[in-house]
Parts: C-alpha cells; structure tokens; sequence
C-alpha cells in the first residue's frame, strides 16, 4: 500500500496555513498519515501526530487531536448546558466528530440530543479513528441527521432547550453559520428561556472585528448576549471563543444556573468547572473595550 501523501505535510511536519492567520502557522509533527479523501463538502484529513494522537483536519484546518479536544468540547457545550435550568432536548449542529454529543449526554436531565451534520465523511471517519469522541453516538437518547443545518432548523420551531452550533471556520461549508439570519433560525428553533452556544469566530488575538461583528449580529437577535473563551494549543494562537447566547435577557450566562458537585466535576470533565465557567467571560482589556 503506497503511503498517503498531503499537499500539507513536508519533510514530515504538517502546516496549517491560512489568509485567516496571517503571517503565523501551526505545525505538528505526523507520525503517519492514515486517511486523506475529498468528501463532496470539504477535504477530509487524518493523521497520527507524535505528540498530540490522531488529528482531523477539514480543508486544510485542524479540527481537532486527541490530546486537547476536551477543552474545546467541553466548554462549547457546558457554558450553554449549565446557563439552562432543565435542558432536555438538545440540538448540535455540526460536531460530526462526536465530541459535543459526548459532553451533552453527561447531563443527566437530557431526554434527547440530536446531531445534524452536512457532512456523512466526517461522521463515518470519527467513529473509526475518533473513538474517544465518537463514543457520544452510542448513547440510546442520540439521533443523527445527515443534512444542511439550515435547512434542518427551517422546520424546527421552539423544539430545543439548548443549541450548540459546533463548525468549522466562517469559510467555505461554515460560513452561513457566522451571520444574522442563521441566528434567527436558531431563535426560533428554541423553547422559552432557550439557550444557544456558537463557535465564536476564533480568537481575541487574530479576529477581533470579526468577534466584535458577531457579537452585534447576535445582539440584534437575542436579548441576552455574552463572548467566552477557552485555551486550546492547536488553535490558531492558543485559545478559541463561544458567543453564549440566551432568550431570558436577565439571567446571567456569566454564572452556572445549574453545577456538579466537585467530586462528579473531577469524574466527568477534565477542563470545565464552576470556576472556570465564570471565568471564562473574564476578557482582557483591549478585547473587553472592543466588545463593548
């Protein structure tokens, strides 16, 4: 079998090179490559790097490796879990690498949790070399719904507590997902007092107009708006952002409505706590002034 060889790996390290991160590049050293194909939406990436596990990468972007998703998935999805006091049906859009379903299903209140993903690739690639995330497709309260999440959420209305929105970058499949009237598709998809989390446009330090434009776009649509941030090395620069938003303009996202106990903390999560939640909306000042 002849090995697999990718316009973005040379001399043995993959690069992650992109106009959205000028002048700057991510690279990670590839023990081997073990898929590469074009999927009718994105091409498909996967390889074992000496540091970081099995690495997914769409269109030339890390997604996500298996040693530091847990950071990413977990806060994407407890920030709008625990800001819902009884959030029983849940909807991900996106996340075909399973991760967000997995954390959803931590939450013992939840009835059902569907995931809608354009793009079948992603799903079947996962549940292969993605064990450890894909492990939230085996849950008895999970749906999949191979599809466009607009479409999907044009027939839903005031169906789901809580909506995570987990997609690539706002370029190429994604980037519908980064604007107004895709909020107000996920407005009208959400129950009273309804709960939504989005990947917030990457990072303070990169996509600051961006963050600032999203955050608007958001606050044109829901009453109640707040930016949070995690860490993560294989983003670009180390940390990646969530627009939380919420249909009850007084309840304040900043706080868990809802928390576990420190020890069932320690037994589920590796990075969220109740500390972290509120910490998370803690901006530093250049970024504070600019999402004023």
């Amino acid at each position: 079998m002849s090995e697999i060889t990718h316009p973005t790996i040379k001399d043995g390290w993959f690069r992650e090179i992109s106009d959205m991160w000028p002048g700057q590049a991510m690279t990670l050293k590839v023990n081997q490559v073990v898929h590469h194909e074009k999927s009718k939406y994105q091409d498909v990436l996967i390889f074992e790097s000496t540091d970081y596990g099995m690495v997914l990468v769409l269109d030339n972007v890390i997604q996500c490796t298996e040693r530091d998703e847990f950071s990413y998935q977990e806060m994407i999805t407890h920030l709008a879990m625990n800001s819902h006091p009884n959030p029983k049906k849940v909807l991900v859009i996106g996340g075909g690498d399973g991760g967000v379903l997995r954390e959803v299903v931590k939450h013992e209140c939840v009835e059902e949790a569907v995931l809608c993903d354009i793009d079948e690739a992603v799903i079947r690639l996962s549940k292969k070399y993605l064990p450890g995330m894909a492990v939230g497709y085996q849950h008895p309260n999970v749906k999949t719904h191979v599809g466009d999440g607009f479409k999907f959420l044009d027939d839903k209305k005031g169906e789901f507590d809580v909506i995570i929105t987990d997609s690539s970058d706002p370029e190429g499949p994604a980037e519908a997902l980064f604007q107004k009237p895709y909020f107000e598709l996920l407005k009208g998809a959400l129950r009273e007092g309804g709960v939504i989390t989005t990947q917030g446009s990457e990072n303070q330090w990169l996509h600051l107009p961006l963050i600032t434009k999203l955050k608007q776009d958001c606050k044109q649509v829901f009453p109640n708006v707040e930016y949070g941030y995690t860490t993560i090395p294989t983003y670009p620069s180390g940390q990646i952002g969530f627009m939380v938003c919420c249909l009850d303009a007084n309840r304040d996202l900043k706080k868990p409505l809802r928390q576990w106990s420190e020890a069932e903390e320690d037994k589920l999560c590796k990075y969220y706590n109740k500390e972290i939640h509120e910490a998370a909306f803690v901006l530093p000042n250049f970024a504070k002034k600019a999402l004023k």
